[in-house]
C-alpha cells in the first residue's frame, strides 16, 4: 500500500505510546511513534505517514510553542504541548498540596505560560476558609484564583478558556473531570467519589485528551498528579521562574550565590522564608539529578 504524507494533524489523546491524531477534516487515526522512545504529548502537531484507513505512523513532531512536562532523576512525563493557559485545579475537599501548586507554577513560569488557579467545590463551605487561606500566598504573588463549583456549572470558567488551548492539571479528586463534563457535555469523562478516609482522590483520567470548546479554543484534560519534578530546569532557569526573585537577581556579591548563607546575598532579605525554602529544595533536586550517576 502506498503511503501518503499528511501534514495537518494534531495529537488529541496520548496513552503511553498509543496516540489518536485528528486531521484537519476531523478524521481521527490511531497513530504510533517511530522507534521505542516517544516524546510526544497531547496537543502536539505532527506529520503522519498514513498507513491505512485508520492508522498512521508519526513521522515528525512540528515545532512547539510550549511544552509542559515533569522530569525527575529517572524519567520524564509529558503533560501537554502547544498550550497557552494552564489551569491548576484544586478543591475545598479533599485537601491539596500547596507545594505541588508551586512546582507547577515554576514549570509554567519557565515556559512563560499564563496560569489560573481554579478553586473548585466551593459549594462545600465547611472547608472553604481553609482552602482560601492555603491559596492566599499565591494571590499575594499575583496569581489569579477563580472560585467556583463544577456541579453548579462552569460558566465562570468559560471566558478564561475561550480562544485558548488550555490544560487542566493538578491532583486527583479535585474535580477536573467534572469540570470537563460541564464544559463539554459530550465528553462524558469518568468521575469518582473522593475517599473520605484517605482525604484523597482516585485516578479517573488515565490519559491526556483534547476537547474542542464551543465558541473557540480547546481543552486538554490530564491525569491527576501526586508529584512534579523539575529536573528539566537548570539553576538559572529556576531563579527566573520565581517572579518574586526577579527584582533582586544580579544584586548578590557572588555570581554563583545560592541565596543560602553566603555574605552579601541581595535576595535573602527581600523574599519570604517559605519561598527560599522551596527554592533550596528544588535547587537540590535539580543539581542532584544533573550530577553524574555511577
Amino acid at each position: 500500500m502506498k503511503k501518503t504524507l499528511q501534514p495537518a494533524a494534531r495529537i488529541v489523546s496520548a496513552h503511553g505510546r498509543h496516540y489518536v491524531a485528528r486531521l484537519e477534516d476531523g478524521r481521527e487515526l490511531q497513530a504510533f511513534p517511530r522507534g521505542k522512545k516517544s516524546d510526544i504529548a497531547c496537543g502536539d502537531r505532527v506529520l503522519l505517514d498514513i498507513q491505512g484507513e485508520d492508522q498512521a505512523r508519526i513521522a515528525e513532531v512540528l515545532p512547539r510553542t510550549s511544552l509542559l512536562y515533569r522530569k525527575d532523576m529517572w524519567k520524564q512525563k509529558m503533560v501537554a504541548a502547544n498550550v497557552d493557559l494552564v489551569a491548576i485545579v484544586v478543591a475545598t475537599e479533599p485537601s491539596f498540596s500547596p507545594e505541588l501548586i508551586s512546582r507547577i507554577l515554576v514549570a509554567c513560569e519557565a515556559q512563560q505560560l499564563r496560569t489560573l488557579i481554579v478553586l473548585n467545590k466551593c459549594d462545600l463551605t465547611a472547608s472553604l476558609d481553609t482552602a482560601r487561606a492555603a491559596l492566599a500566598p499565591f494571590r499575594a504573588l499575583g496569581y489569579e484564583v477563580l472560585e467556583m463549583s463544577a456541579v453548579e456549572g462552569a460558566d465562570a470558567l468559560r471566558p478564561f478558556l475561550r480562544d485558548h488551548t488550555s490544560v487542566f492539571t493538578g491532583q486527583s479528586g479535585m474535580g477536573k473531570s467534572t469540570l470537563v463534563n460541564a464544559l463539554v457535555p459530550e465528553a462524558r469523562a469518568a468521575t469518582r467519589e473522593v475517599s473520605q478516609a484517605l482525604d484523597s482522590g482516585k485516578h479517573t483520567t488515565t490519559y491526556a485528551k483534547l476537547y474542542a470548546l464551543d465558541g473557540g479554543g480547546a481543552l486538554i484534560d490530564s491525569p491527576g498528579l501526586q508529584e512534579f519534578g523539575l529536573a528539566q530546569l537548570d539553576v538559572n532557569d529556576l531563579e527566573q521562574a520565581f517572579p518574586d526573585f526577579r527584582p533582586h537577581l544580579g544584586k548578590c556579591r557572588f555570581r554563583d550565590c545560592a541565596h543560602d548563607s553566603e555574605p552579601g546575598c541581595g535576595l535573602r532579605d527581600h523574599v519570604a522564608p517559605d519561598r527560599l525554602t522551596l527554592y533550596h529544595l528544588l535547587r537540590h533536586e535539580i543539581t542532584t539529578a544533573a550530577a553524574p550517576q555511577y
